[in-house]
Parts: C-alpha cells; structure tokens; sequence
C-alpha cells in the first residue's frame, strides 16, 4: 500500500479568527470549536482541513516558530460564478480580512482573486469566465 493524501493542516496563532474567515468561507466548522487547540473537518471528498494552534504545534516540536515572508502555499476556492468571486473578496476584505490581489480575469480562462488569512496563508478565489462570443 501507497500512502493516501489525507489531511492539510496548518497552524494558527488566533484559532477564533482563523475559523471565522473560514466559516464565512462555508467550510462546517462546529460551533465552539475556537476553544480547542485542534480542530479538523472533513471537506467533500474526504479530504481533512486541521488547524493547530501555536502551543498545540509547540507541544511536539519545541522550536516551532511563525513563518514569515510570503505563503508558500494557498487553498483555492471554486466560486459559482466570476461575480461570486468579486463577491466573496469583497465581503472578507469588509470584514477586516486581507486581500492581497483584488479580483481580475486571468489570461488562463478565469476570475482570480487572492486573500491572506489571518496566519498569511494564502487563499484564492476562482470561477471559470464565460466563453468570448
């Protein structure tokens, strides 16, 4: 047997605003769950999200420390439509959220837009544009 990818987990210094912007996001994260140091959900698919916060990640490995400098990674979120993206960015970015780009239409054929949450990760939002008449 071949190991299976099964879970993406990051690590988070304020669980409580880290699981907002997700939940606004419309992953399921069970109410009071801020209050834990790990939480995970389960996406479609079976694929797991976790989140562990500063003194859970420290507890297994001393020296941990923030990251710095730009995302090396990002979670992508297919949107219905392009006006869903512009939607979406501008409702997190109004709710104090980071927008790193602001929505445009990519030369690959989609609306793009890039958010950070509140760790820096980054978080882009994508909707295939209409075909050109």
């Amino acid at each position: 047997m071949t190991p299976r990818f099964d879970l993406i987990g990051m690590a988070t210094t304020d669980m409580a605003r880290t699981l907002d912007f997700y939940r606004r996001l419309g992953l399921d994260i069970p109410p009071g769950a801020e209050s834990q140091p790990h939480v995970e959900v389960t996406l479609p698919g079976g694929i797991r999200l976790a989140w562990d916060d500063a003194e859970m990640v420290r507890s297994f490995d001393p020296d941990w420390t923030p990251p710095t400098g730009s995302p090396r990674h990002s979670l992508a979120f297919r949107c219905a439509d392009p006006a869903e993206v512009d939607r979406w960015y501008a409702e997190l970015t109004e709710a104090g959220y980071e927008g790193h780009l602001k929505p445009w239409d990519a030369f690959w054929g989609q609306r793009y837009a890039v958010l950070h949450d509140p760790d820096g990760n980054g978080v882009d939002l994508f909707a295939p544009l209409p075909e050109a008449d």
